[in-house]
């Protein structure tokens, strides 16, 4: 894996683009590259700004042929990249990507790229997705302390773990923690189900905007 991150200056997008060639050389063991390309590709993916330039998506492309690489796809919005200087004049481009080679490809068939929402920077962040969007992952028992500061959380734990009957210690004792998570699962979503839903409402609206 390599993160990438192409120079802005025009005099060094070239050497850039053609030192990756000579690192990938000819190689052909797994390989992929995420982060900011700073090339825009085509034309269609670039609203204001600078004129497209197409040395610069030469170079990229030149890159791409040599090195037998694809672009993986990304789920989300077109554009990885604003510049808000006034409402009618941001600047869109797609900068940021990742780039995989055919042996990644076949290894991850299912691989996919998904944007999110940029929060501190003016580039949204690319999670890569090794198994695709449709795996179903059983979701690890997390306890936020701030629960402790809720009075009716210690209530909670005292229920669960009251006796149980059976004969053996390490049986007991898991049945106790087993029913004291999904107690806490239970209280945690009804404790704090609005604060999810306007945490989800305002990303959405970030995402909007």
């Amino acid at each position: 894996m390599t993160f990438i991150y192409d120079p802005p200056y025009a005099d060094e997008k070239e050497e850039f683009w053609s030192s990756l060639s000579s690192l990938r050389g000819n190689r052909t063991e797994n390989w992929h590259l995420i982060g900011d390309s700073n090339i825009v590709a085509k034309p269609e993916v670039k609203i204001r700004g600078l004129p497209f330039d197409s040395l610069h998506a030469n170079w990229f492309y030149d890159f791409m042929d040599y090195s037998y690489m694809l672009e993986l796809p990304i789920k989300g919005w077109t554009f990885t990249f604003s510049y808000l200087r006034s409402e009618d004049e941001a600047i869109l481009e797609k900068l940021d990507r990742v780039i995989i080679s055919l042996e990644w490809s076949i290894d991850f068939p299912k691989a996919i790229g998904v944007l999110h929402v940029a929060l501190a920077s003016d580039h949204a962040p690319i999670f890569l997705l090794l198994k695709g969007l449709n795996k179903k992952y059983k979701k690890e028992f997390k306890f936020e302390a701030k629960g402790l500061l809720k009075e009716d959380c210690s209530v909670n734990v005292r229920e669960s773990w009251r006796p149980v009957n059976i004969n053996s210690r390490n049986l007991v004792f898991d049945k106790k923690l087993s029913r004291t998570i999904s107690r806490l699962k239970q209280w945690s979503k009804l404790k704090y189900e609005k604060n999810i839903k306007m945490e989800d409402e305002l990303k959405g609206k970030i995402k909007t905007l």
